[in-house]
């Protein structure tokens, strides 16, 4: 269901370039405009800081730590479970092939990409960055884009200074900064499922299940290993 090492390069700076001219002039009444900031909105609102029995980011963090010998360890039970967690939503929506897909991939999109942004933020937070600072939020929306990142960045006319963590020193403007993550919420929605169905067969009923299930473990975990690198532990950098 994610993003990374889906396109070659020529393309993803077109379709940055396009999810940002979309994310300056697209109005926020209705359309795919509104329906890109609402799930902008629902990614920092309930990807960070949980909403109801999903728990926020800040929770399990500390709850990796007091049961984890170190930072390191903490890292991989949140990558562990949030693995888990994508595989089994995967599976279930995915099982039922064309039959479910127009109900099942808009809930499979949500739940995936809600799991990624607290595991990013989960990852963050664990590694010292304070995850109520605007600049460190879009940077963990940021993480979910891969390879489009930079170009987001400089599209909205931000310099890229390595790491994504390092936008914190920016201090960044909040227009500016709700422009990068309008961006990435264009760049997620009008990319998910391009070539999904004919490249792993999840049109296919019950297979398409295990199918579902192996893309999202295989997803999460490139974004875990981005956010590893994107979020060293503060200090080190």
């Amino acid at each position: 269901m994610g993003l990374f090492g889906s396109d070659k390069a020529s393309a993803s700076t077109t379709r940055a370039s396009s999810a940002l001219e979309q994310a300056r002039a697209g109005r926020d009444d209705g359309g795919f405009a509104g329906t890109a900031t609402r799930f902008m909105e629902r990614l920092l609102d309930t990807g960070i800081d949980g909403k109801g029995t999903f728990d926020s980011a800040d929770e399990i963090a500390a709850a990796a730590l007091k049961k984890a010998r170190n930072p390191g360890a903490a890292i991989d039970h949140i990558v562990k479970d949030h693995t888990l967690l994508a595989a089994s939503g995967g599976f279930l929506t995915s099982m039922g092939g064309f039959i479910t897909l127009p109900v099942s991939l808009p809930v499979n999109l949500i739940e995936f990409y809600l799991l990624a942004t607290r595991m990013v933020a989960s990852i963050a937070k664990v590694r010292g960055y304070d995850i109520t600072q605007p600049e460190i939020r879009s940077a963990i929306l940021l993480t979910l884009v891969g390879a489009d990142a930079d170009d987001l960045l400089q599209k909205a006319g931000v310099v890229a200074t390595g790491r994504l963590s390092n936008l914190a020193a920016q201090r960044l403007p909040g227009p500016i900064l709700m422009v990068v993550n309008k961006g990435v919420a264009f760049r997620l929605l009008s990319t998910v499922g391009k070539n999904t169905l004919s490249r792993f067969g999840k049109g296919v009923p019950v297979v398409g299940g295990f199918v579902g299930a192996g893309l999202d473990t295989y997803l999460i975990r490139r974004i875990a290993d981005a956010a590893r690198r994107e979020f060293p532990l503060v200090g080190d950098r």
